[in-house]
């Protein structure tokens, strides 16, 4: 079976790996065995055309996309001796040939008759994954030295591409004329509310999330700690990890990938072995437990604001420190 997923300079959508999946299954039901051609840009460990024999094959099977191009067209050429039928596809022109050598053509659209139903809507259902999202800050300069930004966004994001999660990237910094950003802090909290999860090394990803009642996984990007830290603690909340854990793992990767030439490659670092069970712990927290201590902060972060005993703040004493400062004033 092979579509656009198949080329190397094709692209894997998540509409044509369903279409995948929905054709998978009535091969299966049917009893027909089959293999899958991937792009070696997509599933380096899959089969890629130039790994298989077509001699081994007598049918060949074309699954979503337009039946367009010369890449189509080399199928043909390249699998001549196999039945090809293209499936759930959108016919542009119907005279070329990507289109005509085709034995049997079981299209979607623009084959003459009316559209049908896409593979991808009947596809098997799907395993829930948790909703993801990724506050980070390149900037903070004020720290100087103690800046680790870098190494702590390399390792979160490389940890990040490893876990089974639907991730969203999501920026503090409100913008009224950029659509890919939020224009109010309304917009922003709309979006926090529905995630089950926020990874951020910014302190305002880390009360964003929790006001809105949704578990943090912070990291402190400043060595020593600082201003992320200092509010985890006044949320009272756990899952904080220092700037020094993933630093040091960032450090070790780096030079072991300058040692890999002459070394052949080797597996993950002590440290950074160490950092990311140090993240998955505070993940699985996050995604358990710590979803109902979040939602008890946030109700205690909301509820303040008509509580007079409520969870305090700067703003409690502004009055007092403007009332005394002018008196102050005055008196000198």
């Amino acid at each position: 079976m092979t579509g656009w997923f198949s080329f190397l300079h094709g692209e894997a959508t998540a509409g044509d790996v369903l279409a995948l999946a929905r054709v998978e299954r009535v091969l299966r039901d049917a009893g027909s065995a089959y293999d899958v051609v991937w792009s070696p840009g997509f599933r380096a460990d899959g089969t890629h055309f130039a790994d298989l024999d077509p001699a081994a094959y007598s049918r060949l099977v074309f699954v979503c996309g337009p039946v367009h191009g010369a890449q189509v067209e080399e199928l043909h050429r390249r699998f001549a001796h196999c039945v090809r039928v293209a499936v759930g596809v959108s016919v542009v022109d119907a005279g070329s040939p990507a289109v005509t050598g085709f034995h049997r053509v079981l299209a979607r659209d623009g084959a003459g008759d009316g559209p049908g139903l896409d593979l991808a809507a009947r596809a098997p259902a799907l395993p829930a994954v948790p909703v993801v999202g990724v506050v980070l800050t390149h900037g903070q300069h004020e720290y100087g030295g103690r800046r680790r930004h870098e190494e702590v966004a390399a390792v979160l994001t490389r940890w990040l591409a490893g876990r089974d999660c639907a991730r969203l990237e999501l920026e503090t910094r409100l913008d009224a004329h950029d659509w890919r950003l939020c224009g109010t802090p309304a917009q922003l909290e709309a979006v926090l509310s529905r995630l089950d999860l926020v990874v951020t090394d910014r302190l305002h990803g880390l009360v964003l999330a929790l006001r809105a009642g949704v578990p943090a996984l912070a990291v402190d990007p400043v060595e020593g700690g600082a201003k992320v830290t200092a509010q985890a603690r006044a949320c009272g909340w756990p899952a904080l990890v220092p700037a020094e854990r993933l630093a040091k793992a960032s450090a070790e990767v780096s030079a072991e990938g300058s040692a890999e030439g002459s070394a052949g490659g080797s597996a993950g670092s002590s440290a950074e072995v160490s950092a990311e069970g140090t993240l998955e712990r505070w993940w699985d927290w996050c995604l358990a437990d710590g979803r109902a201590e979040a939602a008890r902060i946030g109700a205690g972060f909301r509820a303040a604001e008509s509580v007079p005993d409520g969870v305090p703040d700067a703003a409690d004493g502004l009055v007092a420190a403007l009332r005394e400062a002018s008196e102050a004033a005055a008196g000198r």
